[in-house]
């Protein structure tokens, strides 16, 4: 099975004639991201990008003159994409319409977007910000598909301030990062930007079943390797009864069993692939990744991932030597 594959790409408009550079970026764009339609709103236009993309996540660093992006019914039914992007203006001005509601973004605010609704993205001349590009199911199952998007967050403060300072630590240190710390780093940034749009900021009173689903995944994914893991002991430490967090998970398609098994073969890959956990042998890493046992985490391991613990450590070692 191959393994992650971090890169970081710029892309400039500058080095082309000015007639060129429209085509151009509409061919980026698109290659890059989705189908979309553009509006330049001035000729000679100029832009710049720089990618950071594994296999899981694209982080996107942008800056350009004005331009509009519109995602239409067409392209949806033409070119499908259901992983989500996260819109963040460093400097000048997003402007977001999309399910009937219009968001305007300035430094400070964040907006979570999803491509399977039309959407329209006016971008100000001169304006840099980010863009995060999200697999659905990392959003889907913690949001349970029914918080609103295309709402406005706050980045200003409290859990929207870490949110917006790990997206700037992500570009800021890309050139030092491999990719098993890049998908670490979104993975994380992913579960406390959900936390945000679900309105979590009080972690000791979750208002409904999908915050709570939102805050069980964040503990077992944090205790993954105590071989005592359990329903039972999830909710005895937060402080809810077993059901409460059996019908949380149940809500977004998983029970307790399978969230910590999940998080196991999550965690038992990572060691796996990790250069300076090449010395553990398999029985170690089967025992320091919560299993009962290496043959649990051998037959547990094939079925997930449709190769074995040893095999993967095999392919992971080229990745490691140039991975970063």
């Amino acid at each position: 099975m191959p393994c992650n594959a971090y890169t970081v790409t710029t892309v400039s408009t500058d080095e082309l004639p000015p007639h060129e550079r429209a085509d151009f970026w509409r061919e980026h764009i698109t290659a890059t991201q989705t189908a979309l339609d553009y509006r330049f709103l001035r000729p000679g236009f100029s832009g710049m990008t720089v990618h950071q993309r594994s296999t899981a996540y694209h982080l996107v660093e942008f800056r350009s003159d004005e331009v509009a992006y519109l995602r239409t019914p067409a392209h949806i039914r033409s070119e499908p994409d259901e992983d989500y992007r996260f819109l963040l203006p460093l400097s000048g001005e997003l402007t977001v319409r999309q399910d009937g509601r219009r968001t305007r973004l300035t430094p400070g605010a964040g907006v979570l977007v999803t491509l399977t609704s039309p959407l329209e993205l006016g971008q100000a001349s001169g304006t840099h910000g980010l863009v995060l590009t999200i697999p659905a199911r990392q959003v889907d199952e913690p949001l349970g598909r029914s918080s609103p998007l295309a709402v406005r967050l706050d980045l200003r403060t409290g859990l929207g301030r870490i949110v917006s300072d790990l997206m700037k630590g992500l570009v800021r240190e890309r050139e030092a990062l491999a990719d098993l710390q890049f998908d670490a780093a979104c993975d994380r940034l992913t579960e406390l930007l959900c936390m945000l749009s679900l309105g979590d900021d009080r972690p000791d009173a979750p208002a409904h079943l999908t915050e709570v689903a939102t805050l069980v995944r964040r503990y077992v994914r944090a205790h993954a390797a105590d071989p005592d893991l359990s329903g039972t002991t999830i909710a005895l430490d937060l402080g809810w009864s077993l059901r409460q967090v059996q019908l949380a998970l149940q809500q977004v398609g998983t029970t307790p069993r399978d969230l910590i098994r999940e998080e196991r073969l999550r965690l038992a890959r990572r060691l796996l692939q990790d250069p300076s956990h090449a010395h553990l042998p398999i029985t170690d890493l089967a025992y320091a990744a919560g299993f009962s046992s290496p043959s649990a985490l051998s037959t547990a391991f094939r079925r997930r991932y449709g190769t074995t613990p040893r095999e993967m450590r095999r392919a992971a070692r080229p990745a490691a030597r140039t991975g970063g």
